[in-house]
């Protein structure tokens, strides 16, 4: 009996010890890049108005996180699967201006109603692990 117990808290340490390891390999990160954006405006008929693109530096998620696949005789497959997906902790919205206009025809706009747009974007504000298909947030 001393044997199974003192059996039983090694194999509940190796394990502690292998889930830390795994936790500490874990890099998700929220990470600066820059993307192009295009926006383009219509009127009542559906006509393009103009179109307006720019770079605008944003934020995104990027990176590693553990999942695990292990053998089970609780669920119905068979096996247990935990996953786990780098993503947004926190979304911010924030204003980007667009300096590129252009009408119908590709000439530029630069009159100043029309040579600039304002664009609302979201964008990670912070980047974790969170289980797949977790939406409750």
């Amino acid at each position: 009996m001393v044997f199974f117990k003192s059996f039983s808290i090694c194999l509940l340490e190796i394990l502690a010890i292998i889930l830390m390891k795994s936790y500490a390999d874990e890099n998700c990160e929220t990470v600066p890049t820059e993307i192009h954006v295009t926006k383009e405006e219509f009127d009542d008929m559906g006509r393009l108005v103009r179109s307006c693109s720019g770079e605008v530096n944003v934020n995104k998620c990027e990176g590693m996180c553990n999942s695990q696949v292990q053998p089970s005789v609780v669920t119905s497959t068979g096996f247990l699967k935990e996953c786990f997906c780098c993503r947004e902790n926190f979304l911010r919205e924030r204003l980007v201006t667009l300096t590129h206009c252009y009408d119908p025809d590709g000439l530029r706009l630069e009159d100043e109603d029309h040579a600039i747009m304002e664009v609302r974007l979201r964008e990670p504000d912070n980047c974790k692990c969170y289980k797949c298909g977790d939406f409750s947030r």
